[in-house]
């Protein structure tokens, strides 16, 4: 079966931040991903990751400001400097947690301003993905849904992998969410077999409602068994709201083996 990282911004939110590094480990996980590293020192992070053996496999660029609204800043073609800015520091970070895989969220566009936010997007792209690469990362780009989040630009995994064509870099990559993709698109399966070589990132979460796996209408013991008969060797970022606490939610891991 496929390995499970824990994302700490969504799972074990009854505790404190750096406390749930241990609850993630006490539950089973082996490894974590989170939105944000920044808000804390890089030493506490590492120290947190080490005592409780964890591997950080993924975290985001720096976003804007997430409580005033933003959801990246890779189109805003006012915010290139920022967004350069923010490359410099996700790859220290990322370089001191030992993390490889570093992801971008485009961001919202306003209704008009589709050519311009491509143009940025990919400009901004071309200039991260090398700088990530000198330092041994993989950038990713994700495709998230626009009933969730209005007017984000990236929201299909096509439009995503013609957005990877066009800046050509070797370690630039697809981050497929689940959830996302089942709310824009569906075809979960068939566009995962097709497009496996070019994800180097899955997260998960049931439809409707962002939980756990088994309270929707996706059929994960059919999507894992056959992500597991292709190959994928990543990880699985489990990027939902649990439906009631996070502890008492993790039964579907076990369900998988049945």
């Amino acid at each position: 079966m496929p390995r499970f990282a824990a994302n700490l911004t969504m799972l074990f939110t009854e505790r404190p931040f750096l406390d749930r590094f241990a609850a993630a480990a006490r539950a089973g996980f082996e490894a974590v991903e989170f939105l944000f590293p920044y808000a804390f020192e890089k030493a506490e992070l590492k120290a947190a990751l080490t005592s409780n053996h964890l591997t950080l496999v993924l975290h985001n660029l720096p976003a804007g400001n997430w409580e005033k609204g933003d959801r990246g800043i890779a189109c805003d073609p006012k915010r290139r400097a920022e967004f350069r800015e923010g490359v410099t520091k996700a790859i220290e970070y990322a370089t001191a947690l030992g993390c490889k895989q570093i992801n971008c969220l485009a961001g919202i566009v306003a209704p008009g301003d589709a050519a311009i936010a491509h143009e940025t997007l990919v400009d901004n792209l071309k200039f991260a993905a090398p700088a990530l690469a000198a330092a041994g990362l993989t950038l990713l780009l994700e495709p998230v849904n626009t009933r969730d989040i209005p007017g984000f630009f990236v929201n299909r995994s096509a439009q995503a992998l013609a957005i990877i064509d066009e800046v050509g870099a070797p370690n630039l990559k697809l981050q497929y969410d689940i959830y996302h993709a089942q709310v824009m698109e569906g075809d979960l399966a068939r566009t995962i077999e097709t497009n496996l070589a070019r994800i180097s990132h899955i997260q998960l979460a049931d439809n409707p409602g962002r939980h756990e796996p088994g309270t929707g209408e996706i059929n994960f013991q059919y999507l894992f068994r056959r992500i597991d008969e292709l190959g994928y060797t990543g990880w699985i970022g489990c990027e939902y709201k649990p439906a009631t606490e996070t502890e008492a939610g993790l039964g579907w891991r076990a369900s998988l083996n049945r």
